[in-house]
């Protein structure tokens, strides 16, 4: 017997410069604080397509060459939810913000001062520790999330 499971498709892009990475201040409810830009994989696009897709919707800029660096998951109702973990150093254009969030240039010292999504450092992590390449959530008994970094 097969089983089929409900997966959700989307990508996260970490974009530097050297000094500064670009954050969104998100303003949804459902994920509120800075993080990084992102979205949704659409029926038939190609991961790396989506993740240039979603950065110039939400950013305004073309990144070029991203580098997928790892990825995020948690469990949903009947499946999973996968996030692919982009790096871009090299991009063109001007930021700009979206529906989505402010973005902003920030610089690495200022993060500690930011109100940041929950396990934003955790995710740093594993997008910059090459011995790193997963942070999976899971619920434990009092269905409190917790972070594994594989």
């Amino acid at each position: 017997m097969s089983r089929t499971e409900n997966v959700e498709l989307t990508v996260l892009c970490l974009v530097s410069d050297g000094k500064k990475l670009l954050l969104q201040n998100r303003i949804k409810n459902d994920w509120p604080g800075y993080t990084l830009p992102g979205g949704h994989v659409e029926p038939g696009e190609s991961i790396t397509d989506a993740v240039i897709r979603e950065m110039k919707e939400e950013t305004g800029l073309d990144i070029l060459h991203p580098r997928l660096v790892g990825v995020k998951q948690f469990p949903i109702e009947d499946g999973r939810y996968i996030v692919f973990l982009f790096k871009a150093t090299d991009f063109t254009g001007t930021i700009s913000s979206s529906e989505e969030g402010q973005v902003e240039w920030v610089e690495h010292e200022r993060l500690q001062d930011l109100k940041t999504v929950d396990f934003f450092e955790e995710l740093l992590k594993v997008m910059n520790e090459p011995e790193c390449n997963e942070l999976q959530y899971l619920e434990d008994e009092e269905n409190e999330w917790k972070v594994v970094i594989k």
